[in-house]
């Protein structure tokens, strides 16, 4: 018996050869998407860790010594201090991690003042990551290394000498000064360094390149350990720093690492308060788990429609087979064949076919996965293994479930039907109520879906397959009817060819099969197309506007107007520069971006045409300012509570920064008096910000009121009149002939006192608005409310999305009443900028601390999961024309010999040539363009239906406005490019058919 089916296989091997090609296409597809998402998950780590910051990388453990001198601190906290010397071995217990060593404290010496420190710094092995730019590095107890900013500024080189003495930081608000605090030390400098890569690993957590304190970049002075010890010390910061070496966090080592940390942690957890850990691996390895979860949402969705796919192609296939076998089936049961004989008789063909395609496909999804991830994925590989094969027996399962369902229809006919020539019609009823079945189970999982949310996993994954399929054969259903009534109109009206080649499609039983099998596999494609479209013009969204402009530079902590000031200098038309900063942010808030308006229209990016946002710099007063290096306020004070002081403060900002200044101007005296004060920063001139009035903390019912008569380098007439000033609630205005006066109603419950400020901005100040906001006012720079109207409203703010603010940064930086630096100021710089740009920006003061272009930002998101998932989608696609390729090759087959006679015979009876030509190649054709219109148009209800639960920008996505429909040109470029391929693989296969009519 085996010896027969063999030989049948062999008589009829190209229809078996198909029906494997047929299953290893869908075991393939089980096999390729377990194999492609092991793939992406080594991809998706490897570009986590490329990307992210030594920090991020890396685990500090921090142990602070209390100071050692006798009398100096509490011998029990001393001899509580973890000594990581001792203690460090037990805590480096993360395998594939590369250990160092450090200690540091502040010093004293080589700046010109006490308020900026220079970190010394011990760090095991630092000499192999440093590069000297003069002289050696350090050997001796005596032997330092600076940077070469420093060695400028203190006019410094190798052979020099310097004193550096220990010093602590008193946080004291009338102090906020390094303190000396130990026996200076003398050091020899023996080279300047420039650090080799400042986001190596090695470098651990502790910025010591980033900004520092004065405005000006890290630089470290590194020295020996015996150094550390041999100078009079106090408080020291030890640290062990863990950085990860190369493949210590690719995906396989994940488990071992995360084990590993948690046992650092709860070792320093059990050693106590001594020791702290600060490490960024956790919010590293919650974003390769973001990325990982986000593609393995994404590739099952099509894996399992491929599937359903191949398991409706077997069926067509072995349906078409077992139709023109239905003679020999006929034969083998008048001859008395046992029923089990005639089940083998009729299967085993197939299931040799089947179990044959089975093992090509493991190999060839396997061997696909490696090209792809070859080409894609380049020096990661593809990991191949026995995990990638746990569907794969599934799959074939269920192409030999489909196969005995195809085939039971003719076993179970009579000998009388398996001898007519022409078939009998399927009954409607069965094949109705088995597609009902279908659709049924598309719509619970479609409700599964909405119910969960978008949970893609169980019955949710099925989806998208339900549907596709379900709608295609609903579109067999109705549209295949209609090529009867078409026929019989074109032969009414003469047209043989047409009507020949209508009535071929609609008379045979395969007929309506094989159209739905077309439609759901352009369907699939046309899905597959969406997806990739619309993740990528996400991406797109997510680079340009997602990061404001073409390149965003973040500078060290400066001034609003300094930055202004700097930015405005390197673009004076702001032609390819534009300040900006983000206002502090505050929980029930949405976000505030200020930034120079006059570069929105040429700097920021938009994704489109600009907004006209003029409004947000409607005309206003000139700012009042005061010049001179000596400033003096004229006032008189009256009505002041004994005992109750009111104390005075003047807020200034130089105009061209680079640092807004608070003058305290002490306590106010009862009767008129001049309050100097030296502002050397105001010789060019300074605005006023504001003049705050307040009291002593725990002060109450404080009264008085205060006359400003004169400021230095202010015209007089300013203080005629109230129109031009504001105050704060606690106090009110008014103006008289001797000057602006201020009277103190109440100041209870108000800790930062009343400001007085010009009016010389709008308030509420005018912004534009993005989503729903409907808050009156917005956290200000100076953390006080700010009340805002919104004069415009566009669909996302650059930078933040939505919901958002837009502000101008001038008018919002004059509005606040505080002289802090900003410490998330950036410049923003269009594609125009000259490639010197950043060299210009440092010319005007800035320290330019990163440079992120949206160029970069998108190249990283086409490196992360859903970018990577969406790959696979391309495969399927390719998968899935086979597929209809080859359900179209078999069906020209299985037809080839009935078509042939039928033709031969209408020819004999006056039938042209020309029309048996037309009749014969353009039957498959246009049933291929009826099913790429209808495919395409499928493709979009399933993802209208499901598409919305696919996570393309990741499972937590950004605040913008993404895009949530597909581009029609793509669906057409890619309906018109399956089109070609599959009309051409039909006009082959009916030239042939052509060749054998006679």
């Amino acid at each position: 018996m085996i010896a027969l089916v063999l030989a049948m296989v062999w008589t009829r091997r190209g229809q078996a050869i198909t029906l494997a090609l047929l299953t290893m296409f869908g075991v393939a597809a089980a096999v390729a998407a377990p194999a492609y998402l092991r793939a992406a998950d080594r991809a998706v780590a490897d570009e986590q860790v490329s990307t992210a910051d030594a920090g991020s990388r890396s685990l500090t453990l921090i142990a602070r010594q209390h100071d050692p001198r006798p009398g100096k601190a509490n011998p029990d906290a001393v001899k509580a201090d973890v000594k990581l010397t001792e203690t460090g071995s037990s805590l480096a217990g993360i395998p594939g991690f590369d250990y160092v060593y450090a200690a540091e404290y502040a010093t004293l010496g080589i700046e010109p003042t006490d308020k900026i420190r220079t970190r010394f710094v011990y760090r095991q092995d630092v000499c192999a990551h440093l590069r000297m730019i003069a002289g050696r590095c350090v050997l001796g107890e005596s032997d330092i290394m600076i940077g070469p900013e420093t060695a400028a500024r203190a006019k410094l080189t190798p052979g020099s000498t310097l004193t550096l003495t220990y010093a602590f930081y008193n946080s004291d608000p009338a102090v906020a000064a390094f303190i000396p605090d130990g026996a200076p030390k003398r050091f020899l400098i023996t080279g300047i360094y420039e650090p080799g890569d400042p986001a190596d690993a090695y470098w651990g957590r502790h910025n010591y390149f980033g900004p520092d304190t004065g405005g000006r970049a890290g630089e470290p002075a590194f020295v020996t350990y015996a150094s550390v010890g041999a100078m009079d010390h106090g408080a020291i910061e030890l640290s062990l720093d863990g950085g990860a070496a190369p493949g210590a966090l690719t995906v396989d080592r994940l488990p071992a690492v995360r084990e590993g940390l948690a046992r650092v942690q709860a070792r320093a957890t059990a050693l106590g308060a001594g020791i702290e850990v600060d490490t960024g691996i956790p919010a590293l390895l919650a974003r390769i788990d973001d990325e990982r979860s986000a593609a393995h949402r994404i590739v099952p969705v099509l894996a399992v429609c491929l599937v359903l796919l191949a398991c409706l192609t077997i069926f067509l296939a072995v349906g078409y087979g077992t139709e023109g076998r239905r003679p020999e089936l006929a034969v083998v049961a008048l001859r008395g064949a046992r029923w089990g004989q005639r089940w083998w008789l009729a299967t085993g063909e197939n299931l040799v076919a089947i179990l044959l395609g089975t093992g090509l496909g493991c190999v060839a999804g396997q061997l696909l996965v490696d090209a792809f991830a070859a080409w894609r994925f380049p020096g990661l590989g593809a990991d191949p293994g026995p995990a990638a094969l746990r569907w794969a027996p599934f799959a074939a399962a269920a192409a030999v479930v489909t196969a005995l369902l195809a085939e039971r229809r003719q076993l179970g006919r009579p000998v009388a039907e398996l001898l007519r020539r022409v078939p009998p019609a399927q009954r409607a009823a069965s094949a109705i109520a088995a597609e009902a079945v279908v659709v049924l189970l598309a719509a619970v999982a479609v409700f599964q879906l909405f119910v969960s949310d978008g949970g893609l996993d169980g019955v949710g994954t099925l989806a998208t397959g339900l549907v596709l399929v379900a709608a295609a054969l609903i579109a067999a259903r109705l549209l295949l009817p209609w090529a009867t009534v078409f026929a019989r109109r074109q032969l009414r009206d003469g047209r043989l060819a047409a009507a020949v080649a209508a009535f071929q499609l609609s008379r045979r039983p395969g007929g309506t099969r094989l159209f739905a099998l077309l439609t759901a596999s352009v369907a699939v494609v046309g899905y597959a197309t969406c997806a990739v479209d619309v993740g990528a013009r996400g991406r797109e969204v997510q680079a340009g506007l997602g990061t404001g402009a073409a390149r965003v530079v973040a500078v060290g902590p400066l001034s609003r107007q300094g930055l202004l000031a700097a930015v405005r200098g390197v673009d004076p038309s702001g032609t390819f520069a534009m300040a900006a900063v983000r206002l502090p942010a505050t929980k029930g808030q949405p976000p505030v971006l200020a930034v120079d308006t006059a570069g929105l229209d040429s700097v920021a990016a938009w994704g489109g045409h600009p907004p006209d946002l003029r409004a947000l710099r409607p005309a206003t007063g000139e700012p009042v300012i005061l010049r001179g290096s000596r400033l003096s306020l004229d006032m008189t004070s009256t009505g002041l509570t004994v005992g109750k002081p009111l104390l005075a403060t003047v807020v200034l900002a130089p105009v061209g920064g680079p640092a807004d200044s608070t003058v305290e101007l002490g306590e106010l005296r009862p009767g008129r008096h001049a309050y100097a004060f030296a502002a050397a920063a105001c010789a060019s001139g300074c605005r006023l910000k504001a003049l705050q009035i307040g009291g002593r903390q725990g002060s109450l019912d404080l009264t008085g009121q205060i006359t400003v008569h004169a400021m230095t380098g202010v015209s007089p007439g300013l203080f005629a009149s109230a129109s031009g000033w504001r105050v704060t609630v606690g106090g009110r205005l008014s103006a008289g002939g001797a000057g602006l006066q201020v009277a103190v109603t109440s100041l209870n419950g108000i800790s930062s006192g009343l400001f007085v400020q010009p009016a010389d901005v709008p308030l509420p100040l005018p912004v534009a608005v993005a989503g729903d906001v409907a808050q009156p006012s917005v956290p200000g720079f100076d953390g006080r409310a700010l009340p805002v109207a919104a004069v415009a409203r566009i669909p996302a703010v650059p930078g933040l999305g939505l919901p958002a603010v837009l502000a101008d940064l001038d008018y919002a930086d004059r509005a606040a009443t505080d002289s802090m630096p900003v410490s998330s100021a950036q410049v923003w710089l269009s594609s125009s900028a000259p490639a010197d740009v950043l060299d210009r920006l440092r010319g005007r003061g800035l320290v330019v601390i990163s440079d992120t272009g949206a160029g970069q930002v998108r190249a990283r998101l086409d490196r992360q999961g859903p970018a990577l998932a969406l790959w696979f989608y391309v495969i399927v696609a390719g998968l899935a024309v086979a597929l209809a390729a080859g359900a179209l090759i078999l069906a020209a087959a299985v037809d080839r010999g009935r078509r042939v006679e039928d033709l031969t015979a209408l020819r004999g009876q006056g039938l042209a040539r020309v029309a048996v030509r037309r009749a014969t190649l353009w039957t498959y054709p246009v049933l291929v363009g009826a099913a790429v219109v209808a495919g395409m148009a499928i493709a979009l209800l399933g993802w209208w239906l499901t598409g919305w639960a696919l996570p393309l920008a990741g499972l937590d996505p950004p605040a913008l406005p993404l895009p949530s429909f597909p581009r029609v040109w793509t669906l057409a470029v890619a309906g018109g490019g399956v089109f070609v391929v599959l009309a051409g693989v039909a006009v082959l296969a009916g030239r042939r058919t052509l060749r054998a009519v006679r």
